[in-house]
């Protein structure tokens, strides 16, 4: 068996548990076939496997030489208190057996990511990355700033200088071509198209099904997502139908859109490009455009430089970065990432009896909404209302029209005022706000929903949306919050007594160093209870 080299400090306790298990191919391979041509010029990174299956077989094979690290437990076992949550141990693994072009990928992904997002961005995997904002500041504007939205790759990070960038029209379309961005960016033949649209991850706020009820871990890792994976920007660039349009058009029977990503996706030690699908209805609808830029920037590379898809409405798996090639065709695209991944499955179905061709597609994103503030197990000290803020999303063209939200677990309901709502958008979030009224004191369950134009609203429990791959958390969001209402005298009088000691309610399962009641009150309230025992 080939040897893996690994450089990194064999006292590590990660290392130690693992050195007699599994080869750790952190860094490089001494195989004598590990080597993978960049063929394309002024692209770092991209490897073309779609063309070329003997390649692709070759690759494989490698592949096989090798033990890697297994996928990394996190559902049946606390996550790690730590940022990033998880390594991509395995996926790093998969680089470092093929070679030079493809082993600094990893280390390079995260130079990238250290410089083009937000100093504490929650790192849910480090390769591929997947990260999400803090979620106090994520609704705090109605566009997300280019360093806090979320990312989620699929792999690594390609780059390409955009004058060295060019982009293949082909498939069944009348007049295949190939567009530079100067040809893109030609506004006399293209039109320029902005729109502001909001991309969410299918993974959004999947830890809480895992905490309940876990599911497929994935080889990929289905990340612990929690409320940040969604993000809203103003995307400019042109329309898919436009560029479409100047290649003649589509011949009899296309009907599908297939979109390529230069990165190296893995599925069962396989390797391919990053490939999916979109209808054919959705692109002449205006829904879909070839973006160069992200809230008036030149678009990041992590997002996706020199071009990306942004496709309105659809998961988020759908919105391609790093574009190398356009195809139109007859049926959904057979890619893995499409035909294989992304799939919605009824509550029954699991490791036990799942195949491909019985979950759907997920494409449209539906109806949902989650709470930013408060946060879960917070102590709320208030004086009658519970300040609570968050986002809400419909997909599919269809947009929030009204929020609403509970603090005794969904049996009252208040309406969000409209003018704590922001502004309307076909394709886009809405963040909202509300001083909600409580009464209530000690542990109460915050619940938001979000009804759509369409009268579409959230399932209720957790329970009624759970599916074994674990995507689009959609159920009413649920934050369990501790409440401490001030307006109350005896609870007024505690705070008061508490302050005028210099001691603090929290932690509040740390008992009080000092009496809850003195002998005098004691005696008092208790004879005006009538004491504690019966009559008679």
């Amino acid at each position: 068996m080939p040897t893996l080299v690994d450089r990194r400090d064999k006292h590590d306790a990660k290392f130690e548990d693992k050195k007699d298990k599994t080869d750790i191919p952190l860094q490089e391979s001494n195989h004598p076939d590990a080597y993978f041509a960049e063929e394309v010029k002024g692209w770092h990174g991209y490897v073309e496997w779609e063309k070329y299956p003997e390649k692709r077989k070759k690759a494989a094979e490698i592949l096989t030489q090798y033990k890697f690290a297994e996928e990394p437990e996190f559902q049946l076992q606390p996550i790690p208190d730590t940022n990033p949550r998880l390594e991509g141990v395995r996926w790093k693994q998969y680089h470092a057996a093929l070679g030079p072009t493809l082993k600094d990928v990893p280390a390079e992904s995260w130079d990238i990511v250290k410089e083009e997002k937000a100093e504490d961005m929650i790192h849910v995997l480090d390769f591929p990355y997947n990260g999400e904002p803090p979620r106090d500041r994520l609704v705090q504007t109605t566009l997300t700033r280019n360093e806090d939205h979320f990312v989620r790759n699929h792999g690594g990070i390609p780059t390409c200088s955009e004058e060295d960038y060019f982009l293949d029209i082909g498939g069944m379309v009348n007049s295949p071509k190939r567009l530079t961005m100067k040809d893109l960016k030609n506004e006399d033949l293209f039109p320029r198209q902005s729109n502001i649209v909001t991309l969410q991850c299918s993974g959004t706020r999947r830890i809480e099904q895992i905490n309940e009820y876990p599911g497929d871990g994935d080889e990929l890792i289905n990340a612990p997502w929690g409320e940040g994976a969604i993000g809203t920007a103003k995307w400019t660039g042109v329309s898919l139908k436009k560029v479409i349009k100047y290649c003649g058009g589509l011949k009899e029977g296309a009907k599908h859109i297939e979109l390529m990503g230069v990165d190296t996706y893995f599925k069962k030690g396989h390797l391919y490009n990053y490939v999916v699908s979109v209808p054919w209805r959705k692109v002449r609808s205006h829904e879909v455009i070839l973006a160069w830029e992200m809230n008036g920037k030149p678009l990041p590379k992590i997002h996706g430089h020199p071009l990306r898809a942004v496709v309105f409405g659809y998961i988020g798996a759908r919105s391609v970065k790093w574009l190398g090639r356009i195809d139109a065709i007859a049926e959904p695209s057979s890619a893995p990432v499409q035909k294989k991944e992304y799939l919605y499955y009824t509550p029954q179905t699991g490791k036990h009896n799942a195949t491909y061709s019985s979950g759907f597609s997920i494409q449209d994103m539906p109806v949902s909404s989650a709470i930013m503030g408060p946060v879960e197990k917070s102590v709320i000290v208030h004086d009658g209302s519970i300040k609570m803020n968050g986002w809400a999303y419909s997909g599919g063209g269809h947009w929030p029209e009204r929020v609403e939200v509970s603090v005794d677990g969904g049996n009252v309901w208040y309406e969000t005022p409209y003018e704590q709502l922001s502004e309307k958008y076909y394709y886009a979030w809405r963040t909202w706000a509300i001083d909600v009224p409580c009464d209530a004191e000690g542990w109460i369950e915050l619940v938001c929903r979000c009804w759509d134009n369409a009268l579409n609203t959230q399932p209720t429990f957790i329970r009624s949306a759970w599916n074994w791959d674990l995507h689009v958390t959609s159920s009413c969001h649920r934050v369990k919050v501790y409440s401490v209402n001030k307006s109350k005298p005896a609870t007024a009088k505690r705070l008061q007594a508490l302050e005028d000691k210099g001691l603090s309610l929290l932690p509040i399962t740390k008992p009080l160093p000092i009496d809850l009641e003195g002998d005098d009150d004691y005696d008092l309230e208790t004879q005006r209870r009538k004491g504690r025992d019966p009559l008679e």
